[in-house]
């Protein structure tokens, strides 16, 4: 198989793949051909090839899902084997604390356009609020507690071109102007911790602190959402802090 017949394979496995989403986990052949504009056969001969090796998955209704092959391969990647695992007896200890949501973050951003806070760490319980974050889910860094103290981290030129792009309101508390951000951004930095109130869910309260770096890593932020009628910001603050200080020293040793 020559380089550009194997480049070509990947890309439309790629393709495929990209189809799904958190809305639409499972996928019938119709609509993978309507989104990678591949014909039936090329599109048929992949599928199939591609639910050998693991990376798909049928699943019931003549749908497929993403495989086992694909799970096994991203445990394998340093932001679970390394960031989470390592963190998450800190994150239980936030937990116990308080019984309730528990994030793990980095920033991923390719730009300052692209950029998103990606949860790769997550701890709940019945008590715990609900939220929108989800293992491998994206949320917006100007609109939770973990994105805001990953933007903290970045210069405020870079904080600029980030606002360039479109700050999307989630909530009518979430902030939507570059002044306004940078001034939230200021404040982070000045007291150590990150601070959302009811910008991505109404009614909640998210606080983080970012990870010291680490190389071989993104940078990360820890950071724990409470129901807006219960959070006491100081307690929470403290917690996030410490958590975020321990986390940084283990992942370092």
């Amino acid at each position: 198989m020559g380089d550009s017949t194997a480049d070509g394979l990947l890309e439309r496995t790629l393709r495929v793949l990209g189809c799904f989403s958190e809305d639409e986990p499972e996928l019938g052949a119709t609509r993978l051909a309507e989104r990678t504009g591949l014909s039936p056969s090329t599109l048929h001969r992949l599928l199939a090839r591609m639910v050998e090796l693991g990376l798909l998955t049928r699943v019931p209704g003549r749908r497929y899902a993403v495989g086992r092959r694909l799970f096994e391969l991203g445990e394998l990647s340093p932001l679970a084997l390394r960031l989470r695992e390592t963190a998450l007896p800190h994150m239980l200890r936030i937990y116990e604390a308080t019984g309730e949501n528990v994030h793990l973050a980095v920033l991923d951003a390719p730009s300052p356009g692209e950029a998103s806070a990606l949860f790769v760490g997550r701890v709940t319980g019945h008590g715990s609020v609900p939220t929108l974050s989800r293992m491998g889910g994206r949320l917006a860094l100007h609109a939770v507690g973990v994105g805001k103290a990953l933007l903290a981290l970045q210069s405020d030129d870079w904080i600029r071109e980030y606002c360039a792009h479109g700050l999307e309101r989630e909530t009518v508390h979430t902030i939507t102007e570059e002044t306004a951000l940078l001034a939230d951004v200021e404040a982070t930095r000045a007291r150590g911790y990150a601070y959302a109130r009811e910008e991505m869910t109404l009614g909640n309260v998210s606080i983080a602190a970012a990870l010291g770096s680490v190389p071989g890593l993104p940078r990360a932020a820890v950071g724990v959402v409470s129901h807006i009628d219960r959070a006491d910001e100081r307690r929470l603050a403290g917690l996030v802090r410490q958590a975020a200080s321990e986390l940084s020293r283990a992942l370092r040793a």
